[in-house]
């Protein structure tokens, strides 16, 4: 377990505070899914929501507000992670609870 601990710090150390086309403020928003303006919270709140509806047209309104290609990824891949960590955290306590209740 204390291996995996240790990847997922790391991961989220990386894609947070190391470098990227987009800002560290931007990818923090994005992995927090909170303090992002129109368009781009609504493609992030797709993504953490409802992945599978991502369209073309989401990808594209993004660049239009003035975001290249490599920053709508680094912070798409920044909200995935965000989101499948607060889930992987809220899995961990839940098991947690049952495990000491049974």
């Amino acid at each position: 377990m204390a291996n995996i601990k240790q990847a997922r710090k790391a991961l989220v150390t990386r894609i947070l505070e190391g470098d990227g086309k987009a800002s560290r403020a931007q990818r923090r928003a994005a992995f927090d899914n909170a303090g992002l303006a129109k368009p781009l919270n609504l493609l992030i709140d797709k993504v953490t929501k409802h992945a599978y509806q991502v369209t073309d047209e989401d990808i594209a309104a993004a660049r239009a507000s003035g975001l290249t290609e490599d920053q709508i990824f680094e912070m798409v891949v920044c909200a995935a992670i965000g989101q499948s960590s607060r889930q992987y955290d809220k899995a961990l306590a839940a098991l947690e609870t049952a495990t000491q209740e049974g």
